[in-house]
Parts: structure tokens; sequence; C-alpha cells
């Protein structure tokens, strides 16, 4: 089964639709992308330092390209 959240999930991060952004963390059933999302929506909301928000920028963005790979992955088998 295909899931389409981690596309919508890059595609908002990388064009900074965070509204979007935070629509799929609601709607998202997968729990590990939720948080992430919610981590880095605060970060980029309430930064207590650049370092933080680039941090969870990066786990956000490893964590989708880890759950992309994994699908195809699990596609192509």
């Amino acid at each position: 089964m295909l899931n389409i959240d981690y596309d919508k999930a890059l595609y908002y991060t990388l064009w900074g639709q965070w509204d979007d952004l935070l629509v799929l963390m609601v709607r998202t059933n997968d729990d590990l992308l939720s948080k992430k999302i919610e981590q880095f929506l605060h970060a980029y909301h309430y930064p207590s330092s650049q370092e933080y928000l680039i941090t969870s920028h990066e786990q956000l963005m490893q964590y989708i390209d880890h759950a992309l790979v994994s699908q195809m992955s699990l596609t192509s088998q």
C-alpha cells in the first residue's frame, strides 16, 4: 500500500507550506512523522536557537527520506 503522506511532507517542507504541513501532521496515521513535523514546526515558530531549528529540519528530512526509501523497497519486492 502506498502512502502519499511522505511525498506531501517532503513537498510542503521544501516549499515552506507550513499550514499544509500542520494539517498533514494532524491527519497522518504515522505517529513518528507527526512527531517530527510537530518538532520542526515548533522550532520554526518558536526558535530557541538556529542550531535547534536546523537539527529538527534535518531530522524531519532524514525521516521522510528513510520512509520513502523503505516504501520503494517494499513495493519493488
